[in-house]
Parts: C-alpha cells; structure tokens; sequence
C-alpha cells in the first residue's frame, strides 16, 4: 500500500515539477544575463567559457552521492534543504563582483541542484505504482524542458527591466517560497518497508549490473542528443538559417516545448500499455524506441530549405521527448528497492557526461566542415545505438516489487 492518498501523491508531483521548471530557471539565468555581465566584470571568451561550465562540473559529480543520500535521508527535508542551497546560490550571485565570486557561486549551485533528478525519480517511486510511474515520471523531469522553453525570453525581460543583479535577487530568493507548500503537502513519514530494503554499500557499482549498465550506456546517446538541442539550435537558426536573433528565439520555443509535452505524454502511453495488460518491460521501451525513430526528422529538418518547414521538423524531432518519463520509470522498474536514487544518480550522471563532450564534438565538427549537419548526423546516431542497450541488457528484474 502507498503511504499517501493518490490526490496527495499527485500534489508532490506537481510541486517536482514546479520545482524542475524553477532548477531551470535558475541554471539558465546566467546565460541570458553572460553578454551584460561580461561587458561589466570584463570577461573575454575563455573565461565566459569557464564560467558556463562550472555549473555542469559539479551537478555532474554529485549525481553519484546526492543518489545514495536520497535512499538514505528524509526526502522531506533533505530534498527542501537542496533546494534552498540552489535557491540561496542563486540569489547570493546577485552580490558578486568578480569572476571568482561567480564561479563559486555556480559550482554551489550545482551541487544543490544535483538532487533534483535522483531525490525527484526516488519519491515517485515511493508515491506511485508502475501504473502510473510514467506519467509521473514524466511530469516531474518536463518541468526543466518547460523552463527552458519560457525561461530564456522571461529572463531576458528580467535583465532589461531589472539589471543583472536584481534579477538574480528575484528569480533566486523568490524560489524560496515553493518551500511553504513543499513542507505543508510532502507526507511526514514513509513507511519503513519502503526504504528498509537499502543495502549497507555501493551494490550495484560492485557487482556492476547488467541492466544499470545498459540504462546508462543508452543514456549517453539520449543526453548527447539532448544536450545538442540545448546548446547549438538557437545558434544554427540564427548562423545557419540567417534568422534574426528574436525570431530565432521564438522559433525556438517550438521544439523545446514539444520536447516538454512529450515528456508526460510518453509516459502516460507507455502506463495504458500496462494497464491494457502489457509487461511494463515491453510496453515501455517499446514507446522509448518510437521516440528514438523520431529524431530521424532532424536529418530531414537540416537539408529542408524553407525555414517553417524546418522548424516544424524540429518539432517532430523533438518527440524524442516521448522517452523521457519511461526511461526514468523503467529504472524504477528494474532498480532494487533501495537504490533507486543511486541508480538515477548514475544514470544522470552518464547523460552529464554527454553534456560536457557533445557542445565541444558538435563545434569542432561545425569549425572543420562548416556545416551544422555532420553534428546533427553525429548526435541521431549517437541517440539511436542506445536502442540495443535498452532490448539486450535491461532485463525484468527477478523479483517484482509489490505495487
């Protein structure tokens, strides 16, 4: 039996997802403000480079512990605390004045942020059975793609009417508020049977698991592919396309908010699949692997001369999002009870590692050829040779949990 009520379970997914859109906003608040606040600290391109990066560093290398502490602490309170350090990380950098003091201030917010998705993916697997961990799923993670869909033009608007500094003041002190709810709606206590099953150690490191292996080596591909979408689209609409940055901007919101639709959307097919008395296995990577096949619609989209028909192709690219919620559900499937933080730490710390190599392959493939599309080439193929990983070595696990 779940600890909570199902109305009381889907009120702390909405609040994750809140919570996503929020991380985001947060992440993404320095790259909107980078060109005003270059101009006043003096920062030339390699250090805006190193400035960019030292969020990734530490949010990459905490995913590991910030998932064995999610099986192990109170999530009610240690997933508020991340949050406030984020939230606090945030605000604090409205009050820097060198590039030291900013650096810092990102690699702190890193690491609060680094609970997110580990914290995020073991509550929905203590609030909700595989019936409805799809959809869950992929409500909680489509919060992040959201915020960088309204995020970047919000922002902007922000910074031209605020300044930098007080818009990094109101986007992170503001986000404190989503704690009053947080502590009011998230159930006090789970029952000891849920968490009781954690082992003493790192369990599945040693005995190296063949299908936490295969969800993170399939990871690889999807986050390399993510994180191009992420990095370089609104660079190629504007240098490849020849669209004015605003328009660029719009353009856009198209797929990254087709991305974040797909998300929840994915997941709910992939729980009437079960419901409809599919093994959840099967029901889920067969919605992953349709949404895999949709990024094909980016080679299509990068040799479409007509640049609407273009960015609807992104659109359908972007269905790759269908994913989402059933690679984070079928981890919950197949994990062991009491690592199911761990084992979303590691996975998103392999889709991490995709988001430090694919900007630089996809620059270095754009500088050699002088054409975006070797690196949308790159990214599909990636993206698609994680397909055995999820049929060959994801496996049932030998002993369902009870829902």
């Amino acid at each position: 039996m779940k600890p909570v009520s199902e109305s009381r379970a889907w009120a702390v997914a909405w609040l994750l997802f809140l919570a996503g859109l929020i991380n985001y906003f947060d992440r993404a608040i320095l790259s909107v403000a980078l060109p005003v606040i270059g101009e006043e600290l003096h920062l030339g391109p390699a250090a805006k480079g190193v400035l960019l990066s030292a969020f990734f560093w530490s949010y990459a290398f905490m995913q590991l512990p910030m998932g064995w502490f999610s099986d192990r602490f109170n999530l009610k309170w240690f997933y508020a605390g991340s949050f406030a350090l984020w939230s606090l990380a945030c605000g604090l950098t409205g009050f820097a004045g060198s590039l030291g003091v900013l650096l810092v201030m990102r690699a702190i917010l890193g690491i609060g942020e680094a609970v997110y998705l580990p914290g995020g993916m073991k509550i929905v697997s203590l609030l909700f059975d595989t019936r409805h961990r799809g959809l869950a799923s992929g409500l909680v993670n489509c919060g992040t793609r959201l915020g960088l869909a309204i995020g970047a033009p919000f922002i902007a608007w922000l910074v031209i009417r605020l300044g930098w500094k007080h818009s990094f003041f109101a986007v992170g002190f503001v986000s404190l508020f989503w704690l009053i709810p947080w502590l009011a709606v998230y159930p006090s206590k789970i029952p000891a049977s849920e968490t009781a099953s954690a082992p003493p150690g790192w369990a599945s490191l040693r005995r190296l698991d063949r299908s936490l292996l295969g969800l993170s080596l399939a990871h690889i591909g999807f986050g390399y592919y993510w994180y191009l979408f992420v990095t370089w689209l609104p660079n190629y609409l504007v240098e490849s396309r020849h669209m004015p940055l605003q328009q660029a901007g719009a353009y856009a919101v198209v797929p990254y908010f087709t991305f974040s639709v797909a998300e929840p959307l994915g997941g709910w097919l992939a729980d009437f699949l079960i419901r409809r008395g599919w093994s959840e296995t099967r029901s889920r990577k067969t919605v992953i692997t349709a949404a895999f096949l949709s990024s094909l619609a980016l080679l299509v989209a990068g040799r479409t001369p007509n640049d609407d028909s273009a960015v609807l192709l992104l659109g359908a690219a972007a269905l790759v999002g269908l994913s989402t919620g059933n690679i984070l559900a079928l981890l919950q499937h197949v994990a062991p009870r009491g690592e199911v933080g761990l084992w979303t730490g590691i996975l998103n710390f392999a889709g991490n590692i995709s988001g430090i190599v694919a900007p630089v392959v996809t620059g270095l493939l754009i500088a050699s050829t002088g054409s975006y599309y070797p690196g949308f080439v790159v990214s599909v193929i990636v993206l698609l040779c994680g397909l055995p990983a999820y049929w060959w070595m994801v496996k049932e696990p030998k002993v369902t949990p009870p829902l």
